[in-house]
C-alpha cells in the first residue's frame, strides 16, 4: 500500500469532518503536510481521552487464554497507572490545561518535553488498547469498516497479514496501529516506544482506530519470547464494534 501523504488544505479537511465534530488543521512543514499543532474535539462520538485512568470494563481474567489475568493485572494497576500518574504531573510543571482533551496535546507534542511524549502516549495507547478489546469478540469486522479495509487493503487477510508484520517486526518496544489518514484512507503502521499517530512527530500520520501494545510487559508473563503467538491471539479479543465506532466518528 502507498503510505505517501497527500496534500490537503485545512479548510476542506475540517468541512469534510466537522460532521463529527472533530477539526484537524494541517500546516505545511517542508516536503509534505502534517497534522497541525491542534485537534479539537467538539463531540464525546469522538472519543476524546483524559488525563485520568478510567475503570477496565471487564475483568483481569475476561481475555483468557488470549491475555492472562496476571498480565492484565499488572499492565492496568502499574504500568498504565503509572503513565496516568507521570503525564499528570507532566501537565501540572508544564502548565497544560487538562479541561482539554490529551489529544490536543499529543497532536504538538513535539513541543512539549520528553516526559509528556513518554507519559501522554503512554496514557493514550492504553487507553485505546483496553477500550478496543473484549471478551466474546473476535472473528472480522462488518459493515463500512470492512469495506474501508477492503478497499484499502485489498481484503481483509491482507490488511491482517500487514498488521502482524507491523507488530511482529517493532523492533524493540512499541505498537502496531490501524489509523485513519487526512484522505479518509486507512494505513497500518509501527511507532517505537510510546509514541502514536497523533503525534506530529509520527512518520505515518492519523487517527488510531486500533492499536496493539508490543512492550514486553504486555505479553511476557504468558508468552515469554513468542511475540508472534501474542500477535496471533490478538484477533481472537479484537472488539470490532468499538473498532468501528472510532472509524465511523472519523467518517
Amino acid at each position: 500500500m502507498n503510505n505517501k501523504e497527500q496534500n490537503i488544505t485545512r479548510r476542506d479537511f475540517i468541512a469534510n469532518t466537522a460532521k463529527t465534530g472533530l477539526a484537524i488543521g494541517l500546516v505545511g512543514a517542508g516536503v509534505t503536510d502534517t497534522f497541525a499543532s491542534i485537534i479539537e474535539v467538539k463531540s464525546p462520538n469522538a472519543f476524546a481521552t483524559g488525563f485520568a485512568q478510567t475503570p477496565l470494563a471487564y475483568a483481569y481474567p475476561a481475555l483468557e487464554p488470549n491475555i492472562d489475568a496476571r498480565t492484565m493485572e499488572i499492565h492496568y494497576t502499574k504500568h498504565a497507572a503509572a503513565y496516568a500518574t507521570n503525564l499528570r504531573d507532566a501537565a501540572k510543571e508544564e502548565n497544560v490545561n487538562t479541561s482539554k482533551p490529551l489529544e490536543n496535546v499529543l497532536a504538538s507534542i513535539s513541543k512539549y518535553s520528553v516526559k509528556m511524549r513518554n507519559n501522554g502516549g503512554g496514557h493514550y495507547n492504553h487507553e485505546l488498547f483496553w477500550s478496543i478489546m473484549a471478551p466474546n469478540t473476535g472473528g472480522k469486522p462488518e459493515g463500512k469498516l470492512m469495506e474501508a479495509i477492503v478497499a484499502s487493503f485489498g481484503s481483509y487477510e491482507a490488511f491482517a497479514t500487514q498488521f502482524e508484520t507491523a507488530a511482529k517486526g517493532r523492533f524493540g518496544s512499541g505498537w502496531a496501529w490501524l489509523s485513519v489518514t487526512a484522505d479518509k484512507k486507512l494505513v497500518v503502521s509501527s511507532t517505537p516506544n510510546q509514541d502514536n499517530p497523533l503525534m506530529d512527530v509520527a512518520e505515518v500520520k492519523g487517527i488510531p482506530i486500533l492499536g496493539l501494545d508490543v512492550w514486553e510487559h504486555a505479553y511476557y508473563l504468558h508468552y515469554q519470547n513468542r511475540r508472534p503467538d501474542y500477535v496471533t491471539a490478538f484477533w481472537n479479543v479484537v472488539n470490532w464494534k468499538a473498532v468501528a465506532d472510532r472509524f465511523n466518528a472519523v467518517l
